[in-house]
């Protein structure tokens, strides 16, 4: 029977994560939750990114030490804390380099697992009954077969009062293997399959204190730019240099090495075909209230290669003439 480990990184995000657990009881045999940075930082702490070590976790015996940045806290958990939270359900705390995202925390935390099987959900996400119930008879169930990396299901759009209907978004990622999946610690990077996924038309609830969608994420959230410039730098550099998961190749998969070596060109490619992609889902869903936001993801994928191309061109005027 197949155990599984459910692994959340997040930032003082601990009434969401106790909504999260009370929902997902009885969907999993252990507990790993990272928070990015220090719970009880000083209001002055530096709003910079710390440097996240660039190892490849999938590497590491499990009795070895806590690469630097990371710590498992020693002092009694404060009460009310997410650390206090963590402990009543029975589960491990550590607190890792502030990172501002929570993917560089992925292979770090898959490492602390101790089972293979990884439920991977955000503190504001939280299942459905009914994938409840698949998860519960997945623990009792027998093995799956070696070609499956792990399960996809629904993950419904949110305005901050209800749930968009029907069957898409689909294709969200939040059950896989952790030996049969291959990752690098980056924004809007997921989990490469060695095998498949396999698509489950069950819902994962993704509720949010805000509105999940929209313009207002893209252009007025302060953490969607502060994204968009993490992307472009690592871009700059190669895979290898974030913390990894099973990832040896310095190459870029095709999808960012397009941007990396075309970004102007990329850039205006994808704010021109993408919408077009996009309304076509929307129509093909009956999603008709969304259209007007079907121009947003090319828009954000044309501000992550303005971006790049910003920073190889200042990348360029500093660099030392030979």
């Amino acid at each position: 029977m197949p155990a599984i480990s459910l692994v959340v990184c997040l930032y003082r995000e601990g009434d969401l994560l106790a909504r999260l657990l009370q929902h997902a009881a009885g969907c999993y045999d252990d507990l790993v939750v990272v928070h990015d940075g220090a719970e009880d930082a000083t209001a002055g702490r530096s709003k910079e990114a710390e440097k996240q070590p660039a190892i490849n976790y999938s590497d590491l015996k499990t009795d070895t030490p806590l690469p630097g940045g990371y710590r498992k806290p020693d002092s009694l958990p404060r009460v009310g804390g997410i650390h206090e939270l963590v402990k009543r359900h029975g589960g491990r705390y550590y607190e890792g380099p502030r990172a501002f995202q929570q993917e560089p925390h992925w292979p770090f935390a898959w490492w602390q697992a101790r089972h293979d099987w990884i439920l991977r959900l955000d503190a504001d996400e939280f299942p459905s009954d009914e994938l409840k119930q698949w998860l519960q008879a997945f623990r009792h169930g027998p093995e799956p077969a070696p070609d499956v990396s792990g399960y996809t299901c629904i993950w419904p759009l949110w305005s901050g009062k209800r749930a968009t209907p029907g069957k898409w978004p689909d294709g969200r990622i939040f059950l896989i293997n952790r030996h049969r999946v291959r990752f690098f610690g980056m924004v809007e990077q997921v989990p490469v399959p060695d095998g498949r996924f396999t698509p489950l038309e069950l819902v994962l609830h993704h509720q949010p204190k805000r509105k999940s969608h929209g313009y207002r994420n893209l252009i007025f959230r302060k953490q969607a730019y502060h994204w968009r410039h993490v992307i472009a730098l690592s871009l700059l550099g190669k895979p290898t240099d974030l913390p990894c998961w099973r990832w040896s190749n310095t190459d870029w998969p095709p999808g960012w090495r397009e941007i990396v070596e075309r970004p102007v060109r990329t850039g205006f490619k994808r704010l021109l075909f993408t919408p077009y992609a996009m309304l076509r889902i929307f129509l093909r869903h009956r999603l008709y209230k969304l259209i007007y936001g079907a121009p947003g993801g090319g828009l954000n994928h044309f501000l992550i290669c303005v971006e790049v191309a910003r920073l190889k061109r200042k990348r360029m005027l500093v660099q030392p003439a030979k």
